[in-house]
C-alpha cells in the first residue's frame, strides 16, 4: 500500500483499534449479561447441594439489571430456587436440575388470611423448586431437564410462579413431577413453547386466574389432566382466566386432556384449542375426557372455540357440564356455559357418549358441534336406553358422573340453542341403546347425521321434552329400525326436511300423550 505520508497510516491504526476495542467492549457486556453458575461455586455431581450457589448467581444477575443464568451440562441438585425479575434461567443441552429429595429443602406453604375450598396443589406455591412470586419479565429456556426425581403424587412444584407477569417457559424437559408441572396463578402474558413433560404424577400445565397466555408445541404425558385452565379462590378473590390459546400439542393423560374446571369460581371467556392430538397412556386407564368444559362454583364460560383435534381411546371425546357445586361461594349459585363452538373433531376408541348437560332451569346455551366423526366401542345393552338419569347437580363433574347412559353417540340435556351438525357415528360391536339422545332442549338443529343400523335397537334419536327442532339432511343407514321417537308433554314443533329417510322402517314414534301435531315430516 501506498502511503502519502504517516498522518494517514497513523489514521487508520487508529480506526482498525477503535473497531478492536467497541467488538472487545460490547463482548464484554455480553458476558456481563450471563452469569455462570459454576463461578458461584454449583457443583455438577447430582449429590453436591447446589441451591446457595445457584441462588446467588440469581441473586447477583438480579441486581446489576437483569440477563441470563446458565447451567452449562450436569447434573444440579436443588432445593426451593427463588426466581428475581428480569432474570432467565438457560439450561444447556446436558444440564439438569434435580430436585433434593428431602422437603426440608424446600420453602413451606405460604399462610393465607383467607378461606379456600380448594387442595393444597391447587392453592400454596411456596412449596416448589423454582418459584416467583410478583414478579416480571422472566424466563426458563433452554433444551435442559428439570426432574422432580419423585416416583409418585406428593412433593414440589417444578415450577410455581404467583402473581407474575411477562413470562416465558420455552424448549425445556420437565420429567417426574410429583405436582403441577407448571403452575400459574395470578399469572399474566406467558409463552409455554415447546415444552415436554413426562412421567408426571399430577397435572401437566394449570393456568389458574391467568390472562394472556399462549401455550403451543407442547408435548405431555400426565396420570392427571395435561391442560387445565383454573379459576380458583386461590388469590383470596375471584379472577378470570381469558385470553387463553392452545396449539400443536401432544397430550396423553389418564385423566382429561384438556379441561376448563373443576376450580371454577372465576369465569373462563375468550379461549381457543386447535390441531392437538390427545391419546391414553400406555398400560393406564383411559382418559376420561379428551375436552372437557365444565362451571360448577359459579364461573361463566363463554367464547370457546376448540377445533381440528384427533383423539385416540379416550372415554368420553366431549363432556360440557354445568352444574352447581358451589365452592367458596355462601351460597351455592350456577354460573352459565354458552357460546361454544367444538369442530373437526375425529376419535375412535371411545367408550362412553358425548355429553352437553346443564341442569333444570339453568341450560347450557349456544353450543356448536360440527363435523365430529366418533367411532365407539360399542356394547350397550337396549335396557339402558330406558335408564332414568340422576340430575347430580353438586357433584364432581366427570364423564362417568351419570352412570351408564341411555346413549353411545351424544347425550345432551338441559341446553338451548344447540346446533348438532355432520356427526358420523360409527360401531366396533353392536349397541342396542340410542345413538343421540336430547332431554328438555329448546331451538335444537341437527343437520347431517349418520349412524349405523342396529337390528333390534331403538330409536336412532330420542327427543324428550323437545321445542322447536329442525332435523334435516340425515341418511339412514339401510335396516334402520326406527328413526325417530319423541316423548313428552312438553315437546312441540319438530320438523323434519330433507332428509334421506327410505333406510328406515319407520320414521316415527310418538310415545302416549303426545299430539300428532307436535311432527312435520317433509
Amino acid at each position: 500500500m501506498h502511503l502519502s505520508n504517516g498522518f494517514e497510516y497513523l489514521a487508520i491504526v487508529l480506526v482498525i483499534a477503535g473497531f478492536i476495542a467497541a467488538v472487545t467492549a460490547a463482548a464484554s457486556d455480553v458476558r456481563q449479561d450471563r452469569i455462570n453458575v459454576l463461578n458461584f461455586g454449583a457443583k455438577t455431581d447430582g449429590s453436591t447441594d447446589a441451591t446457595d450457589a445457584i441462588q446467588a448467581a440469581i441473586d447477583a444477575c438480579h441486581q446489576q439489571g437483569g440477563g441470563e443464568v446458565s447451567f452449562p451440562p450436569g447434573t444440579y441438585l436443588c432445593g426451593s430456587l427463588h426466581l428475581k425479575s428480569h432474570v432467565a434461567l438457560y439450561l444447556a443441552h446436558g444440564a439438569k436440575i434435580l430436585t433434593s429429595t428431602d422437603d426440608s429443602d424446600f420453602d413451606t406453604y405460604e399462610k393465607l388470611d383467607f378461606p379456600n375450598d380448594a387442595d393444597h396443589e391447587t392453592t400454596f406455591f411456596h412449596f416448589a423448586l423454582i418459584w416467583g412470586e410478583d414478579i416480571e419479565n422472566i424466563a426458563i429456556l433452554g433444551t435442559g431437564m428439570i426432574d422432580g426425581n419423585r416416583t409418585k403424587r406428593g412433593g414440589p412444584k417444578p415450577i410455581a410462579l404467583k402473581r407474575c407477569r411477562q413470562v416465558t417457559i420455552k424448549d425445556i424437559s420437565i420429567v417426574n413431577a410429583p405436582n403441577y408441572a407448571i403452575s400459574l396463578l395470578g399469572t399474566d402474558y406467558v409463552n409455554i413453547d415447546g415444552v415436554t413433560i413426562r412421567n408426571c404424577f399430577c397435572d401437566g400445565i394449570d393456568p389458574d386466574c391467568c390472562r394472556h397466555v399462549h401455550i403451543a408445541n407442547c408435548q405431555i404425558e400426565s396420570r392427571d389432566d395435561a391442560i387445565v385452565p383454573k379459576a380458583s379462590f386461590s388469590l383470596g378473590y375471584r379472577r378470570s382466566t381469558e385470553y387463553l390459546t392452545v396449539t400443536n400439542c401432544q397430550l396423553a393423560t389418564t385423566c382429561n386432556a384438556f379441561k376448563l374446571g373443576t376450580e371454577s369460581g372465576g369465569d373462563f371467556k375468550f379461549i381457543t384449542v386447535s390441531n392437538c392430538v390427545f391419546y391414553n397412556l400406555e398400560q393406564s386407564d383411559l382418559p376420561s375426557s379428551g375436552i372437557a368444559l365444565e362451571s360448577v362454583d359459579g364461573a361463566h364460560i363463554d367464547g370457546i372455540a376448540i377445533s381440528n383435534i384427533s383423539m385416540q381411546n379416550v372415554e368420553a371425546p366431549i363432556f360440557l357440564r354445568l352444574g352447581n357445586r358451589g365452592r367458596d361461594m355462601d351460597v351455592a349459585t350456577p354460573g352459565t356455559l354458552k357460546n361454544v363452538i367444538i369442530s373437526n373433531i375425529t376419535a375412535t376408541g371411545a367408550i362412553r357418549a358425548c355429553q352437553v348437560a346443564g341442569i333444570p332451569g339453568h341450560p347450557v346455551a349456544g353450543v356448536t358441534l360440527d363435523n365430529i366423526q366418533v367411532c365407539f366401542r360399542g356394547g350397550g345393552a337396549r335396557e339402558l336406553a330406558q335408564r332414568e338419569i340422576p340430575e347430580q347437580i353438586a357433584k364432581y363433574p366427570e364423564s362417568s358422573m351419570f352412570g351408564e347412559l341411555p346413549v353411545y353417540g351424544l347425550y345432551c340435556r338441559h341446553a338451548t340453542g344447540l346446533k348438532a351438525r355432520n356427526l358420523q357415528f360409527s360401531l366396533e360391536s353392536s349397541d342396542l341403546r340410542h345413538a343421540l339422545v336430547f332431554e328438555d332442549v329448546q331451538f335444537l338443529e341437527l343437520e347431517s347425521l349418520t349412524a349405523p343400523a342396529i337390528e333390534g335397537a331403538v330409536a336412532t334419536i330420542d327427543l324428550r321434552q323437545v321445542k322447536h327442532a329442525l332435523i334435516t339432511k340425515c341418511l339412514v343407514t339401510p335396516g334402520n329400525e326406527l328413526f325417530l321417537k319423541i316423548s313428552g308433554q312438553q315437546s312441540a314443533n319438530i320438523s323434519l326436511r330433507a332428509n334421506e329417510l327410505s333406510g328406515a322402517k319407520r320414521i316415527f314414534e310418538l310415545e302416549p300423550g303426545v299430539s300428532d301435531a307436535v311432527i312435520s315430516v317433509e
